[in-house]
C-alpha cells in the first residue's frame, strides 16, 4: 500500500474517533468537523486500495451530506444567490456527459434483445413506483415527502446501472439498451406514473413535468449524442474529465438539497432512510425474481435486477426543484442516491464471486 493512503486512513480512524466521542458524550452538535473529516479521509484512502476504490465516491457523498447538515446555511444561500437554481444546470450538464457516452447503437439492443428490453421496461415502471406507494403510504409520510418516495420509484435508471451490471458480470449490452431507452421513454411514463401514483398526495401538473424532463434530460442527452457523433476520439481529454465533473456535480446536488430540506430530514429522516433501503432491496428482489420466474438468463435477470433497483436519482431531484418543491419532494431522491450507490456495489460485487451456471 501507497504511503498516502495510509495516512489518510490513519487520519480518518482519528476524525472518527473524535466524532465517536462527541457523540458518545451527548455533543453532537459539535461532533461536525470531525465527522466531515472522517469520511473525507476515508475516502482519500480507500482511493489508493484498488479493491475499495469504487467506494470512494459513496463516501464522499457521506461527506457532503455531513457538511450540509451541520453547516447548511452556505449551500442554501451564498452571496444572495439561491444556491438551488444551480441544480437544474449541474444536471444538464451530468446528462450531456452522459450523451457524449453513448451512441444510436446503444439503442439497437431492442432488436437484438427485445424480450430482455421489454421484460426490463415493464418491471423498470412497474414495481418501483407500486412499491414506492406502498412504503410511502405505509409510512404515513407528510404529503410532498410522500410524492418523493413515488417519484424516485418513477424515474428511470442511471449510467450506475451500467457500471454495476458489468462488475456483476452481467450483460452489458442489456443494461445500457435499457438505461437509454428508459430515459428516452421518462419524459412520457414518469409525469404519467407520478399522476396516477403521487396525484393522491400533491397536485401534479403532466405536461410542465414533462418539459421539465425534456428540458433536464432528453436536449442535454441529445446535444450530447450530436457531439459523440461528430468528435468521438477527438477530444480525449473530455472522455476522462467528464465522468470526474458529473461525481462533482452530483455530490454538489446533493448538498444542496440536503441543506435545504434539514429540518424536514432531522424530523423524518430515519424512516425515510428505511423506507429507502427496503424500496432498493425490493427493486432488486422483485426485478431478479421476476426474470427468473420467466426463465430468462441469469446475466439478464442480474441486469434487470439491478436496472431496476438503481434509479436516476439525479433526474428525480431536478424534477422536485421544477415543482417548487426540493426541500421535501426532493428528499427521497438525495436519501435514495447514496444507498443505492452503496447496496448496488456490494450486490454487483457478490454476483461477481459467484458462478453463473
Amino acid at each position: 500500500m501507497k504511503t498516502y493512503p495510509k495516512i489518510s486512513l490513519l487520519l480518518s480512524a482519528l476524525f472518527g474517533l473524535m466524532s465517536l466521542y462527541y457523540f458518545i458524550t451527548q455533543q453532537a452538535t459539535d461532533a461536525g468537523v470531525w465527522l466531515v473529516g472522517f469520511f473525507i479521509f476515508l475516502a482519500l484512502g480507500f482511493r489508493g486500495i484498488p479493491a475499495l476504490k469504487g467506494l470512494s465516491f459513496t463516501i464522499l457523498i457521506f461527506a457532503a451530506v455531513s457538511i450540509s447538515m451541520y453547516f447548511p446555511a452556505p449551500f442554501i444561500e451564498l452571496g444572495g444567490v439561491q444556491m438551488k437554481v444551480l441544480i437544474v444546470p449541474l444536471l444538464q450538464i451530468i446528462m450531456f456527459g452522459m450523451g457524449t457516452a453513448m451512441s444510436l447503437k446503444d439503442f439497437y439492443g431492442v432488436i437484438k434483445m427485445p424480450k430482455g428490453v421489454l421484460v426490463g421496461l415493464l418491471c423498470q415502471f412497474s414495481i418501483m413506483p407500486l412499491v414506492g406507494f406502498s412504503l410511502a403510504t405505509l409510512f404515513q409520510f407528510p404529503p410532498e415527502i410522500a410524492a418523493g418516495v413515488v417519484l424516485i420509484g418513477s424515474s428511470p435508471s442511471g449510467l450506475a446501472s451500467n457500471v454495476m451490471a458489468y462488475l456483476a458480470n452481467a450483460n452489458v449490452a442489456l443494461s445500457v439498451t435499457l438505461t437509454a431507452v428508459a430515459t428516452v421513454l421518462a419524459p412520457f411514463m414518469t409525469p404519467l406514473l407520478m399522476e396516477f401514483f403521487a396525484g393522491a398526495f400533491v397536485p401534479i401538473d403532466f405536461w410542465a413535468m414533462m418539459f421539465s424532463i425534456v428540458k433536464i434530460v432528453i436536449l442535454p442527452i441529445a446535444l450530447g449524442l450530436i457531439f459523440n457523433h461528430f468528435f468521438h476520439g477527438k477530444t480525449p481529454w473530455l472522455d476522462k474529465s467528464m465522468p470526474l465533473i458529473s461525481m462533482a456535480a452530483i455530490v454538489m446536488i446533493i448538498t444542496i438539497i440536503t441543506a435545504a430540506g434539514r429540518d424536514n430530514l432531522l424530523t423524518i429522516g430515519v424512516f425515510l432512510i428505511l423506507a429507502s433501503i427496503i424500496h432498493n432491496i425490493l427493486g432488486y428482489f422483485f426485478g431478479y425474481w421476476g426474470c427468473r420466474v420467466l426463465n430468462m438468463k441469469e446475466q439478464d435477470c442480474r441486469t434487470i435486477a439491478l436496472e431496476v433497483g438503481m434509479q436516476n436519482g439525479g433526474l428525480a431531484s431536478g424534477i422536485a426543484l421544477e415543482m417548487g418543491k426540493v426541500a421535501t419532494v426532493g428528499l427521497a431522491p438525495a436519501v435514495f442516491g447514496p444507498w443505492m450507490n452503496i447496496s448496488g456495489s456490494s450486490l454487483a460485487s457478490w454476483w461477481r464471486n459467484k458462478k453463473i451456471e
